[in-house]
C-alpha cells in the first residue's frame, strides 16, 4: 500500500489514536535474512520436485498473521524449511511422505500460506532430522463436473480464484469466499474448517463437502460421495479441521452452485447497538438466510464504514427467484428494533449488474477486501493491528462482549499501548453469533510482536472463561494450541492422538499443530 491511500489511512490513524508514532519501517533485504544449508537431502528421485532456494524457503516459512508479518519486517523468521517440495500428483504425494518418514522429516503441507495461527510455520521442535514444507499448489485443476448433481471434483492445491476461473465458463461457482480468498487454497480451507464470506445457511467449507480423498503415510483414504449419512461417525469429519496432521488431502467433491443472478442490499444504522443486536438474532431465526448479515458496532463502523453509529450490512441473493419479499421482511424485522435504513434497499436481476453494492455496504465490502493491506502497512508503522473471533450462544453475548473488552483493554495497558476494541458479527446462526473483535493499538516499534502476545493472551483466556470457542473459522495451529487443549474433552484429545497414530506412525504430519509430536520409538 502507498500513495494517497497509505497517505489517507495515516491520516485516519493519527485522528484516532494522536499520540501514535507512525513512522514507516521498511523490511530489510531478503538477502539480510539469515537461511542456513539445508539439513537433508531429497532422494535423487524427488530432485525434480525440490526446491532449496533460500527466498522460496522464506516465502514458507511463515503464514499472515500480524506476529508473522512483523517478525518479517523485523528480518527475524527464526523457523525456516529445509527444503520446499512441489508434489504435481498424488504418486508423488506418497513418495514424499515415504521418505520424510524413513528419514524423519517433519512435513508441513502448504496450500497459500495464508494462516494466521502459526499453521503453516515450520515450528515443530528439535525432534526431526528436517522439515520439510509440502507445497500442493501444482495440484489446481477441476477434474470433472457432474450437473445432475451439482459437484465438482477439484484437486487441493487450487488458490480461490482459479477455481472460480474453471467454474464460470460453465455457470458454476462454490461460492466460498474467505477474506483470503485471493491467496488461499481449497485444501487450505478444508484442513481447517474454513468459514466464507457469506453469513447464514452455508458458511463453513464444511457444508459445501460432499467427499474427500487424503493420502496417508498409511495410506489413502477415500470418502464416499453422499449427500449424507447415518453410518456411523463421519470419516470426513475426521479430516476436515485436521490441519495437515492426519494426512494430505489432495481432492474432494465439492458443492457447487448456479451463479447468482438477483441481489438485494441495504444498510440500517442502530443508535443502540444492543437493539441491533436483538434485530441481528431476529433476522437470524426467521428462516430468510440472509447472504450478509454483519453487524459493526460504531467503532467499527465509524473506521470502515464512515458511520457515527452501528451499521447492519444486510444482503441476498438467489439464482432462483427476485427477492423483494425477503428484503422487505428482513427491513421490517430491523424497523421493529429501531433501525434506521440508510436509504432504499438496492436491487439487481443480472449477475453482471453491481448496483445492489452500493451505499455504505459496499464502502464496508471495500473496506472488508482492503483489510490485509492496511493491517500490513500499520504494522510497518509500529500499530499494532489485529482480529480475533469467536462464537457463542445468544444468551452469552453480552457477557463475553464485555470480558473481552475488559480484558484487551486491561492488557493494553499493562503493555502501554493506547488503542480501541471493535467488534462486528461475521457470521450468525439462530443459536448464536459469531463475533469478530479487531484490535487498533499505537504500540512500540520493537516490541509490538510481544504486545500483541500478551493481549491475545488475555482475550484467549477471556474467550474460554465465558463461553466462546478459542476459534470460529481460522483453525488451531499452533498459536491457540493451550485455550483448544483446554475446550476439547480430554478423552477426545487421547482419541485424536490415537487415530494420528494409526494414520500417521512416524509422526512427521504437521508436528506441534492440533496435537502434540508423537514420540519415535
Amino acid at each position: 500500500m502507498s500513495g494517497p491511500e497509505r497517505a489517507e489511512l495515516t491520516r485516519r490513524t493519527a485522528e484516532m489514536l494522536p499520540d501514535a508514532d507512525l513512522t514507516i519501517h521498511t523490511a530489510p533485504p531478503v538477502e539480510s535474512f539469515e537461511v542456513g544449508a539445508s539439513r537433508v537431502d531429497a532422494p535423487s528421485s524427488l530432485a525434480h520436485l525440490v526446491s532449496d532456494d533460500a527466498r522460496d524457503r522464506l516465502a514458507h516459512s511463515h503464514g499472515q498473521a500480524f506476529r508473522d508479518v512483523v517478525r518479517a519486517l523485523s528480518g527475524k523468521l527464526p523457523h525456516i524449511p529445509d527444503l520446499v517440495v512441489r508434489p504435481s500428483s498424488e504418486a508423488e504425494v506418497v513418495q514424499v511422505l515415504d521418505w520424510c518418514s524413513d528419514a524423519n522429516v517433519a512435513v508441513v503441507p502448504f496450500g497459500g500460506g495464508s494462516s494466521v495461527v502459526g499453521g503453516v510455520e515450520p515450528r515443530v521442535g528439535d525432534g526431526y532430522a528436517g522439515v520439510v514444507s509440502l507445497d500442493l499448489t501444482s495440484m489446481d485443476r477441476v477434474l470433472a463436473v457432474d450437473r445432475t448433481s451439482g459437484a465438482a471434483l477439484v484437486q487441493a492445491g487450487v488458490l480461490g480464484p482459479h477455481l472460480e476461473e474453471q467454474l464460470r465458463p460453465q455457470g458454476y461457482t462454490l461460492r466460498f469466499f474467505p477474506q483470503s480468498f485471493e491467496f488461499s487454497s481449497l485444501g487450505g480451507w478444508l484442513a481447517t474448517r474454513a468459514g466464507g464470506h457469506f453469513a447464514t445457511r452455508l458458511t463453513h467449507i464444511d457444508d459445501l463437502t460432499e467427499s474427500l480423498r487424503v493420502i496417508t503415510p498409511s495410506g489413502a483414504v477415500e470418502t464416499r460421495r453422499l449427500p449424507g449419512s447415518g453410518a456411523g461417525p463421519s470419516p470426513d469429519r475426521l479430516f476436515l479441521g485436521s490441519e495437515g496432521t492426519l494426512g494430505v488431502i489432495t481432492e474432494a467433491w465439492v458443492r457447487i452452485q448456479e451463479r447468482p443472478r438477483w441481489r438485494a442490499g441495504a444498510s440500517v444504522g442502530f443508535a443502540d447497538y444492543d437493539a441491533g443486536v436483538q434485530a441481528v438474532r431476529a433476522l437470524s431465526q426467521s428462516g430468510l438466510h440472509p447472504a450478509n448479515c454483519r453487524l459493526l458496532d460504531p467503532v467499527e463502523a465509524l473506521i470502515n464504514a464512515g458511520s457515527p453509529t452501528a451499521v447492519l450490512v444486510l444482503g441476498f441473493e438467489s439464482a432462483d427467484h427476485p427477492l423483494h419479499a425477503w428484503m422487505e421482511r428482513a427491513l421490517e424485522l430491523c424497523l421493529d428494533h429501531g433501525g434506521i435504513p440508510s436509504g432504499p434497499p438496492r436491487y439487481t436481476d443480472s449477475a453482471d449488474d453491481r448496483s445492489a453494492r452500493t451505499g455504505p455496504s459496499d464502502t464496508w465490502r471495500s473496506a472488508f477486501l482492503r483489510m490485509p493491506y492496511q493491517r500490513d502497512a500499520l504494522a510497518a508503522q509500529g500499530m499494532i493491528v489485529e482480529t480475533f473471533e469467536t462464537a457463542c450462544t445468544w444468551d452469552r453475548f453480552a457477557a463475553l462482549r464485555a470480558a473481552v473488552d475488559d480484558a484487551a483493554r486491561d492488557a493494553m495497558r499493562q503493555v502501554g499501548a493506547t488503542g480501541v476494541v471493535t467488534c462486528r458479527f461475521t457470521h450468525v446462526y439462530p443459536d448464536g453469533p459469531a463475533p469478530y473483535f479487531g484490535v487498533y493499538a499505537a504500540g512500540e516499534w520493537g516490541k509490538t510482536v510481544e504486545q500483541w502476545d500478551e493481549i491475545k493472551q488475555a482475550v484467549s483466556e477471556a474467550l474460554i472463561a465465558n463461553g466462546g470457542t478459542i476459534t470460529h473459522h481460522h483453525a488451531v495451529g499452533r498459536d491457540h494450541r493451550p485455550w483448544y487443549d483446554r475446550q476439547r474433552p480430554d478423552l477426545f484429545a487421547a482419541a485424536l492422538q490415537a487415530g494420528k497414530a494409526v494414520l500417521d506412525p512416524a509422526g512427521i504430519l504437521n508436528p506441534g499443530a492440533l496435537v502434540d509430536p508423537l514420540r519415535r520409538a
